[in-house]
């Protein structure tokens, strides 16, 4: 076997699940269609409340990692969540939820939960960075956590949305009191609506050595590998299939191939409908994997 088709074998590939029925059941999902990590939500994640995790489920997610094999978990944190906010009560909603969603990943001993950073709502970027930071401390020790990381995704930067800079996340983990906790989720199609470029090997280049410079590339603890169906620095969220939007597929195979990333969890956030009988997801990742082992992708 060659060394870049041991490679896309390696590599800790996955997709979000569904959690409907269970957590458990996300583990099942994945392993269906020939994911080796996933994504799942730990509670609603359009809904501020959200039932207890019990020791039963606990239990029966923990057994599902053994039994599906899907060897990297990671979690997302619920939508409505805005640290940055101006309103009183949607900032102690989001402080509380975030709380809530760090314990469960601990309990359920997960390495890292994705939120997006927050809008500021007209507040100024400086005051909603500053919040965001205020906010996810304030979150850390409530919940008397320790191990969980705090990923902060890359955003597309529409209205007052924090985060599609890396100046921007950079500032965030320097004004935060607990550094150490916090890394970032790269998406792709986000970075790439907020003018960064993936699409030539120069272009690559020249993003990941800005990314390292500005945060450092330690700090990139997740992929989500989203095509862009709006073009470049174009400030919307709009997610394609792999290779079927403004980015391309060579893209998704420089990251598939940088070695520096080859213990990185990658996840697709790509549309559920199905392809005739296939599920796309499997099509994705599928697609994927060709692009890790391409020698024509140098």
């Amino acid at each position: 076997m060659g060394t870049s088709r041991r490679r896309s074998k390696r590599a800790l590939l996955g997709a979000h699940m569904s959690i409907a029925g269970g957590l458990d059941k996300a583990l099942s999902r994945a392993r269906d269609v020939g994911c080796t990590a996933v994504q799942i939500f730990l509670r609603p994640n359009l809904n501020w409340r959200a039932r207890p995790l019990t020791d039963d489920a606990a239990r029966a997610f923990a057994a599902a990692r053994k039994t599906t094999g899907i060897r990297a978990v990671v979690a997302h944190g619920c939508y409505l969540v805005n640290p940055a906010s101006t309103d009183r009560t949607t900032r102690a909603r989001s402080l509380k939820t975030l709380t809530d969603e760090l314990c469960r990943a601990e309990r359920l001993r997960l390495p890292s939960l994705i939120i997006h950073p927050g809008a500021h709502l007209g507040a100024g970027e400086r005051a909603g960075l500053r919040r965001i930071a205020r906010g996810i401390d304030r979150a850390l020790r409530d919940s008397g956590t320790r191990e969980v990381r705090l990923l902060l995704e890359t955003t597309a930067g529409a209205g007052t949305v924090l985060g599609h800079r890396f100046e921007q996340l950079a500032e965030i983990i320097a004004l935060s009191a607990f550094p150490e906790r916090l890394a970032v989720c790269y998406d792709t199609c986000h970075a790439f609506a907020a003018g960064y470029d993936l699409r030539t090997r120069k272009a690559y280049r020249e993003t990941m050595r800005t990314f390292d410079r500005v945060v450092g590339l330690d700090r990139l603890q997740c992929f989500h590998l989203n095509d862009a169906k709006r073009e470049l620095g174009s400030r919307r969220d709009r997610h394609a299939h792999i290779g079927c939007g403004e980015i391309g597929e060579a893209g998704f195979g420089f990251i598939m191939k940088d070695r520096r990333f080859a213990r990185v969890p990658k996840i697709i956030e790509t549309p559920k409908t199905a392809c005739g009988q296939r599920p796309w997801d499997e099509i994705n990742l599928e697609t994927l994997r060709r692009l890790a082992d391409d020698a024509e992708i140098a």
